[in-house]
């Protein structure tokens, strides 16, 4: 086919694909229904014009329209609408399934931190003196009990639950890295981070200053640790791809379980945010006991009541990242 024959048989499409598309806007759906349909089709036979004239005009300006004209029609037939369908599910339900498939790794991550916490905790309630050793400098003024110079004056509140929450921040980043490694980095990164804790709690309590602490600290403390265990967990799965490929390669294995867990590690950085407006607001408010408990235990509880709930997956669907059994077929992804 000669190019004039190309454009004369081809243009009116052209023309009719430009004429919807300034129609649409940034909204396929303001064309109907029926609109949208014709949109597809005409976005699929442009790309097809495009494909002849590469190869058969190439370097003539048809070619540099026909490319413009799609980039134009892709991006309202797949990309604009994709990106907010895949953004809701990824809130609605993607995230939380992608948590709740961390499985054994939340077990690990969370008993690597809570174990230290109790069994240093103890420790520093019976010997503070020994135990205060282990507690940072930036700490010591909530642990360590009232005198002349030192202890929790309520100037130095807000600055110790801030640096609590800086912390805890920091740790929930380098615990995903350090599971990188292995699974054994973080482990022993977040088991540290536990001693510390149960240090500074244990001889807060040997002090008689373990209620400040707590008022301090437990409004965004549950919330910042589930999200200390989510993402060493994260980190520990990719990890233990390293160690234990099983029949894929080693390089497939790491990708596979790569993908989901960045995610886990995107989604969870919004509830750190959400951390950070309580200890901003509610630390320094001088809320009851009761109401700041609530608060902590309200926010941690709903964050795992929507693992638990969202994050189950349908029977026939598979999250991201894992394969599907032999015994089912390959199903689309929940959500």
């Amino acid at each position: 086919m000669t190019l004039s024959r190309f454009l004369a048989d081809r243009t009116p499409s052209w023309d009719a694909l430009e004429a919807q598309l300034r129609r649409a806007g940034s909204r396929p759906e303001r064309l109907g229904a029926d609109g949208v349909l014709e949109l597809g089709a005409a976005y699929r036979s442009v790309a097809a014009d495009l494909a002849h004239a590469r190869r058969a005009y190439p370097g003539d300006p048809v070619v540099a329209r026909l490319e413009l004209l799609v980039r134009r029609a892709r991006a309202l037939v797949y990309g604009r609408a994709g990106a907010r369908r895949s953004l809701r599910d990824f809130v609605r339900r993607e995230y939380w399934a992608q948590v709740h498939a961390l499985g054994r790794w939340l077990g690990v991550a969370a008993l690597a931190l809570l174990v230290p916490a109790l069994l240093v905790g103890i420790w520093g309630a019976v010997d503070p003196a020994a135990a205060a050793t282990l507690v940072p400098g930036d700490f010591i003024d909530g642990a360590a009990p009232p005198t002349l110079d030192r202890g929790l004056a309520s100037s130095e509140s807000a600055a110790f639950s801030s640096q609590l929450f800086t912390n805890n921040i920091r740790v929930t980043l380098i615990a995903f890295v350090a599971g990188l490694g292995c699974v054994a980095p973080a482990v022993l990164l977040v088991a540290f981070n536990g001693a510390i804790l149960g240090a500074v709690l244990g001889v807060a309590a040997a002090n008689g200053n373990l209620d400040r602490v707590l008022h301090l600290v437990v409004a965004h403390g549950v919330l910042e640790l589930s999200c200390i265990v989510v993402g060493a967990a994260a980190g520990m799965r990719v990890g233990w791809a390293v160690v234990d490929p099983g029949d894929r390669p080693r390089r497939l294995a790491i990708r596979d379980a790569a993908r989901p867990t960045v995610l886990v590690v995107v989604g969870t950085a919004p509830f750190l945010v959400v951390c950070g407006i309580v200890e901003g607001f509610v630390s320094p408010a001088g809320w009851s006991a009761l109401a700041v408990t609530a608060l902590g235990l309200g926010l941690g509880g709903a964050y795992w009541a929507l693992v638990a709930i969202r994050g189950r997956t349908p029977r026939g669907t598979v999250t991201s990242g894992t394969a599907p059994s032999a015994a089912a077929p390959a199903a689309r992804p929940a959500g």
